[in-house]
């Protein structure tokens, strides 16, 4: 993008959601480092590093600060997995711009959600059927079915990404909200609230339009979010590629710093909308529902206590450094408060329908 982030004014986030973490979540994380480094996956010391340093303990223990350690266990070790996939064979590794071998490779991955049987010679399917397996062992079948849908969604997302980094094609605005939506693994993360909880969502709940709503909201912000937390990196990197700002820039004819603000008030009005729609929702609510929402309020917040922190996005070197319990600023107001569906985003304009509830 030819910017240095110290050119760029990045403003704190507006976040009025409950914060929580886990009681355990060192402890557990101990026991994931360890399964990490027992799976084989990563392929080298530096790689392992890398992905034991994205801390996704301490992501997913934010999301579901009430699980037991077994079940916060599993579904981490996933968060953990889906970070190194996405940095070593989709985002920064040898597939990222080869959509044909990346497909044939997302499918047997995919596979292994759905088939206990299934095979891979990647060392990231056989990481993955042990996980699942775990899902199996804590889950019920429609947990588990719910989430293999939700990461074939996540897949298929990425493979879209993949494509137009072939092509060289930058999205405009309208269809980057729909691709992040899926690419940004914000479907599986939020599939796995049910698997952490022990709480099946029933079909009547889960499946209304509102709620389904509000979960694409809760992926849009935290995904959004995510692109903010990792531009200073993919600045001193230059590896900015598609993210909101890229988008904005392109589409809108913008510099980077009017494209921050652009992101941050269309990021601001996504969560208005989110907080008001849930509280429209939650009442009537059943307890597991209400569970499940509870997620996507902890998932928004907890994402971005992690990700403001986390050395996946901070460091700067060949190796990660350590992560430091930073203390945080919050933006007190929102940066832009219009009603009404984004300009130029008619895929989400629906999120607005006066008629959810």
């Amino acid at each position: 993008m030819g910017s240095r982030v110290s050119e760029v004014e990045l403003p704190p986030l507006f976040c009025p959601l409950e914060s929580a973490v886990h009681p355990r979540a060192r402890q557990v994380g101990k026991r994931a480092e360890e399964w990490i480094e027992r799976s084989g996956m990563c392929a080298s010391q530096e790689e392992l590093a890398w992905v034991v340093a994205t801390h996704s303990t301490d992501f997913y223990a934010r999301f579901v600060p009430g699980a037991d350690d077994d079940r916060l266990l599993a579904t981490a070790l996933w968060v953990y997995w889906g970070f190194g996939f996405d940095d070593a064979r989709c985002d920064g590794g040898p597939l990222s711009s080869r959509p044909a071998q990346f497909n044939a490779l997302a499918c047997q991955v995919q596979r292994v959600c759905e088939n206990d049987t299934a095979t891979g010679a990647d060392p990231y399917i056989g990481a993955l059927r042990d996980i699942v397996r775990l899902f199996r062992s804590l889950g019920t079948p429609a947990q588990v079915g719910r989430f293999a849908h939700a990461h074939r969604a996540w897949l298929s997302g990425v493979a879209w990404q993949v494509g137009n980094q072939a092509l060289g094609r930058m999205p405009g605005l309208n269809d980057f909200l729909t691709m992040r939506l899926l690419s940004s693994g914000g479907e599986p993360t939020f599939a796995m609230l049910e698997i952490a909880n022990g709480a099946e969502v029933p079909d009547r709940d889960l499946y209304r339009p509102a709620v389904q709503a509000l979960k694409e909201m809760a992926i849009l912000v935290a995904g959004l979010d995510n692109d903010r937390h990792s531009l200073r990196k993919e600045l001193a990197r230059d590896q900015a590629d598609q993210n909101i700002y890229t988008v904005l820039m392109h589409e809108r004819d913008l510099t980077l710093q009017e494209a921050v603000d652009a992101a941050n008030g269309l990021r601001d009005r996504v969560l208005l909308r989110f907080l008001r729609l849930h509280d429209r929702v939650r009442p009537t609510a059943g307890p597991e529902l209400a569970a499940y929402l509870q997620g996507l309020r902890h998932g928004i917040r907890g994402n971005n206590e992690w990700g403001l922190r986390v050395p996946r996005y901070l460091s700067l070197g060949r190796w990660p450094d350590a992560m430091e319990d930073t203390a945080l600023t919050w933006a007190e107001e929102p940066s832009d408060t219009r009603p009404g569906p984004l300009e130029g985003a008619p895929d989400v304009a629906w999120w607005w329908d006066d008629d959810l509830a």
